[in-house]
């Protein structure tokens, strides 16, 4: 059985194909479980929706706690993670990670940086040891065979590699070092364009995104044997 996290981080609550001003990261979201599950009924899928159950921010506590020997922590300690300790479960369940990520301003909503301070965290997440040889930092998830899947939206357009929005586009670019941090390096991205133009370019980028979600979930799939 493979599982599946399915995170949304948009402020809006519908999707674009069912409500005027829905999300189209929700409608690309919720399009690649569909139809995976269509293939595979017997996956698990555990839903996290932080675009409106956003976690809460990282506090000066959270930090005193996070740096804190497990061993040595205060039962406050323990309460200020506890949050923290629930997402990173999910993580450490899933064995794909499905983002729906839109771009806020050049980079993903806060409600989604809440998620990544919360989850790429010492002792759980990456390790640490000033004594260490070399690098002191390491990944805890490198051998985990975990890999991402970033579905975003973007108001204007030509944010890919090369292109000429690229230097401003800080959402992959964004999450894959986090995740690669934390030793999730595998990542596939597709992301709707033109949000802001609502025109016929919309809706061949919306048309084409729907496509390469089809095509990921077969690949995805097909790979699992």
């Amino acid at each position: 059985m493979t599982t599946l996290l399915h995170l949304d981080a948009s402020a809006r609550s519908g999707r674009s194909d069912r409500q005027l001003h829905g999300s189209h990261t929700r409608r690309l979201s919720h399009r690649f479980v569909e139809q995976w599950l269509q293939q595979r009924p017997g996956d698990r899928v555990l839903v996290r929706d932080v675009g409106l159950q956003p976690p809460s921010p990282v506090s000066g506590a959270w930090i005193h706690a996070a740096f804190t020997a497990a061993a040595q922590r205060e039962p406050w300690m323990e309460e200020a993670l506890a949050e923290s300790d629930a997402l990173i479960d999910e993580i450490l369940a899933a064995d794909i990670l499905l983002l729906g990520v839109p771009m806020y301003n050049f980079s993903a909503p806060a409600q989604f940086k809440a998620w990544i301070d919360n989850i790429v965290r010492v002792g759980r997440t990456f390790g640490f040891d000033r004594q260490r040889q070399g690098e002191p930092y390491w990944p805890l998830l490198k051998d985990a065979g975990k890999l991402a899947v970033v579905l975003s939206s973007r108001g204007d357009y030509g944010y890919a590699a090369g292109q000429r929005m690229a230097s401003m586009n800080h959402v992959e670019p964004g999450i894959r070092s986090a995740l690669g941090y934390i030793g999730i390096e595998r990542l596939h991205s597709i992301a709707v364009e033109y949000d802001e133009f609502g025109d016929a370019r919309l809706e061949e980028s919306i048309a084409a995104a729907e496509e390469e979600v089809s095509r990921l979930v077969g690949s995805l799939i097909a790979g699992l044997g």
